[in-house]
């Protein structure tokens, strides 16, 4: 079918938007590819349309919230019982512009963005290792430039802002800082990990943006499809191979914030453990 046959892939978030367009990508080249989100009933319509648009009968739903880190549990652990390799993981799924708490009680952003993608990538990766040559390519934005630092009494309360943007910023950096320091981590292994700017993407993410906001925002936007373009690249290019914890825009590698340091990066992996109980 493709270059991408018998290589198996995981994408959050993949009914919708970046993540619909990378699945449908990854599929359109042969690959098998597990579509990880809420709701079943929003995910089968865009694997129909995935299965009719590729001739690819291989796209299964994968339910998945990362709002509810039992859920992460429960997700990994069936993707563990399958007893199947896992090539590439790509955590795309992601909230922006909405205002709360996560089922465990953290700000929402944070929550989804960066600790549930945490702890479903630490419980997948025996599995990744075990495939060999694995990649994990965590979507993040040019949003992280903007955030300081990690305010860790902040990430534990409700989201403080009228947009939610600055708390959004936040959790980019999370993604990028959780890339580094899994590159540390992984050093000496083939597993591979990315970081990446998709570039400010007309899709739902910003659905809960308020209003007149998200109208001023979408007058800049990308399509889906160009948001899929680095994503795929950090995925699947060959030049790419034995490459780990770099940042990504528009298919090239780009500096990320001075404020992604060692330090900072080996912090949050403490806290997040600690959070999530691992």
């Amino acid at each position: 079918m493709g270059d991408l046959e018998g290589r198996r892939f995981l994408v959050t978030g993949a009914n919708t938007g970046i993540g619909k367009a990378t699945a449908l990508a990854l599929a359109g080249r042969g690959g098998h590819v597990l579509v990880a989100c809420r709701s079943e009933g929003k995910a089968q319509p865009a694997i129909a349309d995935i299965v009719a648009r590729t001739g690819n009968p291989w796209v299964e739903f994968l339910p998945l919230d990362l709002a509810d880190l039992a859920s992460v549990r429960a997700t990994a652990q069936s993707v563990l019982d399958q007893s199947e390799p896992l090539h590439v993981l790509v955590n795309n799924a992601g909230v922006a512009g909405q205002r709360g708490v996560t089922t465990d009680g953290f700000e929402l952003a944070f929550g989804v963005n960066h600790l549930g993608h945490f702890l479903l990538t630490t419980l997948l990766l025996p599995l990744l290792s075990e495939t060999g040559r694995a990649r994990i390519v965590n979507v993040s934005s040019d949003s992280h430039f903007s955030a300081k630092g990690i305010d860790y009494e902040a990430v534990r309360r409700p989201t403080a802002t009228t947009t939610g943007l600055r708390e959004y910023g936040v959790s980019k950096l999370c993604n990028v800082l959780f890339t580094q320091e899994l590159a540390r981590r992984l050093g000496g292994t083939d597993v591979t990990t990315y970081a990446l700017h998709p570039g400010v993407i007309a899709s739902d993410i910003w659905r809960r943006v308020p209003f007149p906001f998200d109208r001023v925002m979408r007058l800049f936007m990308k399509s889906t499809e160009q948001g899929a373009e680095t994503p795929v690249y950090c995925a699947t290019a060959p030049e790419l191979a034995g490459v780990s914890g770099r940042y990504y825009e528009k298919c090239a590698e780009r500096q990320a914030s001075d404020v992604a340091t060692p330090e900072l990066a080996a912090e949050l992996w403490t806290r997040s453990e600690e959070w999530v109980g691992q």
